[in-house]
């Protein structure tokens, strides 16, 4: 063990230092210094949000646990997910649940701060220990199956969920009712330039993909500003004081949040009464884990193990919260520009870390001369990005109403957050199946009975009626998933044969090519089998599985169930129907003089060519008198098996045999007179012939046949040509199969 661990060190240190002397490494820093400051920014924004109100004087120290836990969720994602670019941080949508449990709890002054703080580290290591768990016994993949325009609409939401992040970053008290304000010039100033230099930068990166565009961008920006600055004579103070500087950070450098005295004032009370606000926290974390995995795969193109993104977030998010910080979450868009920079490494995480890292402990000396609307402007870039990947490709390649919503989602995410945004979207996805799986005709193919024949043998006559009469037998076969929106146009297409002037004598319905059917749809069809029923049509269904078979027998009445055919298979079905068609004919009274001696003349050529054939296989029994074996078989007793191996050729005198496959369906009937030829039987897949009555056998042993073309090959050639129908007839049944 202590070896496997060491070697895996090894080589993610050399991933590391292989990685340092590439030319990731340059892209490494730049957007990793650049997302790190964003994250910053962001995680500040988070604090403050969440640590206001009665809690604004520990505003300090909510930021310091709020950038511990980003910078956790950060160094441990980017250690150990399996995407290298991977970028972790605090979920938007985690904020706004955690926000309600600080504005909620019911404490003391002295112990509100550490009961909020105590409930955000509780909820991060159960957070930490469920997605371990999920990602240990591979059970990560049963929530990866989320539809693409969801995923695409999530990660549009988040998209314009960071534009709007950045212009609440760049002009103060942003929100809806203040946009006619945006166009005043004191305003106009401070966000325009962001938004600027976003678009362009976006623009740049479309247009040549160069990593360096970043660090050069943001360089000139710097030094522009600044120089600015000089022209118009403002100082650092006061452009500081007016916004343009981040000024936040210099405050936000207080870890530990929590001492042990601090823990001693706990109200476990107040905190066990925010139990409920704790499982909408632990859905909200765990749903946004999913999405960003789920919007992250959209985004780069690329499938993701999920069992490892699981454990990865759950090992930063126990982390975290071991040491007072929060649930860590993937961030698409910082993943997604690594993506785009060729920044793809390890390194960018660790970096981004840093600066996380750096202005925890140190404060924010280093982003004094960073401009307020540089670090908007990145966000609008990353915001723009995300759009490109939800909705703009979408207009190139999507149905309408996927495109629709994906639109709706991202509409719902900044009208009325990320939680909404997703139960609408799981919602239109839902009713949008629905709509689609109804117009899916749940009926595969429509026969009658003289275009198809089940593999009994038939006596001339039986066969004659079959053909006549094969109109009065209609076989549905059915497939896909019935369900309440499908079901109605197969039922109104029944009924309306039912109940027309000429019903069927009997009705096949083949189940096999169903996926599956609902209890609605059951309910509608035993509906129509009383209808059936009552109209004199006898049914016969087949493939049915257990489960619906016990709801359509509950569902019909018990006259109306034992008059109902089951069968397991299709040719089982079909002969039972073909029996009923027969039967009906011979009891027919109305049928007429004329009609039955129709029948006797169509029958009459073909009895004389079958007793032909009979004469001429007695024949061929008397002069292979000396080389052949007699056999006598019970019901049951096989003929042939695929594991006896005997290859011998079986000329069938008396009774019945059938053909099986390996899964037991019937491939052909046998009849006196009829051969049985193991060879070709193995090469069309037959497993198995047993005997159906009492059966006896003339057999001619390999040795046998070998000598009689030797010795005799006139009587061999006539022995080929009359064995070869059968075999034409046994191709012919295994093409039908």
């Amino acid at each position: 063990m202590n070896t496997s661990r060491q070697a895996t060190v090894l080589a993610f240190a050399r991933e590391l230092w292989r990685d340092l002397r590439s030319r990731k490494a340059i892209a490494a820093v730049s957007t990793g210094t650049t997302t790190g400051i964003a994250l910053l920014t962001t995680h500040i924004a988070f604090a403050t949000y969440i640590f206001s109100g009665s809690l604004s004087p520990h505003v300090s120290k909510g930021v310091g646990l709020i950038l511990f836990g980003g910078c956790a969720a950060c160094l441990f994602t980017a250690l150990t997910s399996g995407y290298r670019g991977n970028i972790a941080g605090v979920a938007p949508a985690s904020v706004v649940a955690m926000a309600v449990i600080a504005s909620t709890m019911q404490a003391s002054d002295s112990a509100l701060f550490a009961s909020v703080v105590v409930t955000f580290m509780l909820c991060a290591l159960c957070i930490g220990i469920l997605c371990l768990v999920l990602g240990r016994f591979g059970l990560a993949n049963l929530l990866r199956f989320i539809p693409y325009p969801v995923a695409a609409g999530f990660i549009s939401g988040i998209g314009g969920t960071v534009i709007l992040a950045a212009m609440t970053l760049m002009v103060d008290d942003f929100h809806w009712d203040t946009l006619p304000s945006l166009l005043e010039i004191d305003t106009l100033w401070r966000w325009l330039p962001g938004i600027a230099f976003g678009g362009i930068l976006y623009w740049m990166m479309k247009r040549w993909s160069n990593p360096l565009i970043l660090p050069i961008s943001v360089s000139i920006a710097v030094c522009a500003f600044h120089v600015t600055l000089l022209v118009f004579d403002t100082s650092m103070e006061t452009a500081r004081t007016s916004g343009l500087l981040l000024t936040e950070v210099a405050r936000a450098n207080q870890w530990p949040a929590l001492g042990f005295n601090d823990l001693m004032t706990v109200d476990w009370t107040a905190i066990a009464l925010q139990f409920p606000n704790i499982l909408v926290l632990c859905a909200i974390a765990v749903i946004s884990i999913v999405m960003n995995i789920a919007g992250l795969e959209v985004a780069i193109k690329q499938d993701l193990d999920w069992n490892r993104e699981f454990k990865a977030s759950g090992t930063a998010s126990s982390i975290a919260g071991l040491g007072g910080g929060t649930v860590a979450s993937t961030v698409p868009s910082a993943a997604v520009r690594n993506k785009l920079f060729g920044a793809d490494t390890r390194l960018s995480g660790i970096f981004a870390a840093s600066v996380l890292a750096l202005a925890l402990f140190f404060g924010g000396r280093m982003l004094e001369f960073v401009p307020t609307f540089l670090i908007g402007g990145v966000l609008v870039f990353a915001g723009l990005s995300l759009l490109d990947q939800g909705i703009v490709k979408g207009f190139r390649q999507l149905p309408v109403i996927d495109l629709a919503i994906i639109v709706l989602i991202f509409v719902t995410i900044l009208g009325f957050g990320l939680l909404e945004g997703l139960g609408v979207g799981l919602l239109a996805i839902l009713v949008s199946y629905a709509v689609r799986l109804s117009r899916v005709d749940p009926i595969e193919s429509h026969k009658l009975g003289g275009d198809v024949r089940s593999n009994k043998a038939r006596s001339v006559p039986d066969r004659v009626i079959l053909q006549e009469e094969g109109t009065r037998l209609s076989i549905y076969r059915l497939q896909g998933y019935i369900f309440f929106g499908s079901v109605s146009q197969l039922a109104s297409r029944l009924r309306e044969l039912i109940q027309s002037d000429d019903p069927p004598i009997c009705l096949m319905l083949d189940f096999t090519a169903v996926s599956g059917i609902d209890y609605s749809a059951v309910h509608v069809l035993s509906r129509l089998l009383e209808a059936a029923h009552r109209s004199g049509v006898r049914v016969a269904i087949c493939a049915v599985p257990d489960h619906v078979l016990n709801l359509v027998e509950r569902n019909l009445p018990d006259a109306v169930f034992t008059n109902l055919i089951v069968e397991d298979n299709e040719d089982r079905a079909l002969e039972r129907s073909e029996d009923i068609l027969i039967a009906s004919w011979r009891a027919n009274e109305d049928a007429t003089q004329d009609q039955r001696s129709q029948l006797l003349r169509r029958t009459a050529s073909r009895i004389e060519q079958q007793l032909e054939r009979q004469i001429e296989f007695e024949g061929l029994v008397e002069e292979l008198e000396g080389w052949l074996e007699s056999r006598e078989y019970a019901v049951g007793d096989a003929l042939f098996s695929i594991a006896a191996r005997r290859d011998e050729l079986q000329l069938l005198t008396e009774g019945q045999a059938s053909s099986y496959d390996s899964s037991g369906h019937r491939i052909q009937q046998f009849c006196a007179g009829d051969s049985i030829e193991p060879l070709l039987g193995r090469e069309q897949g037959v497993y198995s012939v047993v005997a159906d009555q009492p059966s006896k056998t003339l057999v001619v042993s390999p040795l046998n046949r070998d000598r009689i073309e030797e010795n005799q090959p006139e009587l061999a050639l006539r022995l080929y040509r009359y064995l070869l129908p059968d075999w034409t007839r046994s191709v012919h049944k295994e093409e039908e199969s």
